[in-house]
């Protein structure tokens, strides 16, 4: 019997199919906006993916990226709570529905699955799209203002991504609050950036605030030990690149990084990564130096020779998000 196919996998091939034949340079205007849209920092009181033809271009600009690190921030909270699997999962706008492909990679098998966006084009295509993965062929996408009016049914798992950016402060909050109050768990990526990180943190705060525990990145649920305005917290995630994706974000390499701030956190208990690497580790001879937050809510820098033997082989295979000690 044959392996399953993983869902990025079927995810490349699902786009490359509804992508075949799309003129790149409608879709390069279209992703040259939205650039300016999902990187920006003005919310929107309108839906950012107005008709079809933004929406391809999202699909080819963003969805891998969106997928790979919403799922790297999944797997981490699945180490988290490793007896824990998702009986139900909604996703707050969805759009195209990279998350429950996310989702659906981290734990395999039939959950009820509800995504709710404000973009009609949006939600037509990742419904398409989700015809290629049978754990989402049931799914049910639903058009919802995203704000301060949204009412959830409870869940157990509630995602978040990308969505906190295009929002006002008061329907941040109004978000944060009704997942809190729905869900068993929450998951909340945003862009890499310094406001990125400050909207997680937000968040993190208010579900701190509403009784859970943080399960990752972070190796505690007390305050950031980052200063506000000197660093922030962020990750990277591997993405590939197929030839159209290369095309139409005018890149060569066949892989891109894409930065990602996120919280992941539980009503139920949990337990977190003793200490989380928060930069890219710096190898050198004999010797790799890791820069870690851990559970005493300190930032440190920790020397591993090779005088620390299978410590130290373990350094120098551990990238930056991982948890360490080395969870071989």
């Amino acid at each position: 019997m044959n392996d399953p196919v993983p869902p990025a996998e079927t995810l490349r091939t699902a786009l490359a199919k509804l992508l075949d034949g799309l003129p790149p340079r409608q879709a390069t205007g279209a992703v040259e906006r939205l650039i300016g849209s999902y990187r920006g920092a003005t919310p929107t009181h309108a839906p950012i993916l107005r008709d079809r033809a933004d929406v391809i271009a999202y699909a080819a600009y963003r969805m891998p990226a969106t997928f790979e690190a919403v799922h790297s921030a999944l797997e981490e909270f699945a180490d988290a709570v490793p007896d824990w699997t998702p009986q139900g999962h909604l996703d707050i706008g969805g759009g195209t529905g990279a998350a429950t492909w996310a989702v659906t990679a981290t734990w395999p098998g039939d959950r009820p699955v509800t995504v709710l966006d404000w973009a009609e084009p949006a939600l037509t295509l990742g419904k398409e799209l989700a015809t290629a993965n049978p754990a989402l062929r049931n799914a049910s996408w639903q058009r919802a203002r995203i704000g301060s009016a949204l009412t959830l049914d409870p869940t157990d798992l509630i995602t978040v991504s990308y969505v906190l950016n295009e929002l006002t402060a008061p329907d941040r909050t109004a978000l944060v609050d009704a997942a809190a109050s729905a869900a068993q768990a929450v998951v909340i990526v945003e862009a890499g950036t310094p406001d990125g990180y400050a909207r997680v943190i937000e968040a993190r705060d208010r579900l701190i605030a509403a009784g859970f525990h943080i399960a990752a990145p972070c190796p505690h649920s007390a305050a950031c030990p980052i200063v506000p305005g000197e660093d922030w917290c962020h990750f990277s995630a591997r993405v590939s690149r197929s030839s159209l994706h290369r095309r139409v974000k005018g890149g060569s390499l066949p892989y891109e990084d894409e930065k990602f701030s996120y919280v992941a956190a539980a009503r139920f208990p949990v337990t977190p990564a003793p200490a989380r690497v928060v930069r890219r580790p710096q190898i050198r001879k004999g010797q790799v130096l890791l820069d870690l937050c851990e559970r005493d809510e300190q930032l440190r820098r920790t020397t591993v020779t090779k005088r620390h033997g299978d410590l130290y082989k373990a350094a120098r295979d551990t990238d930056w998000g991982d948890a360490w000690p080395d969870k071989s």
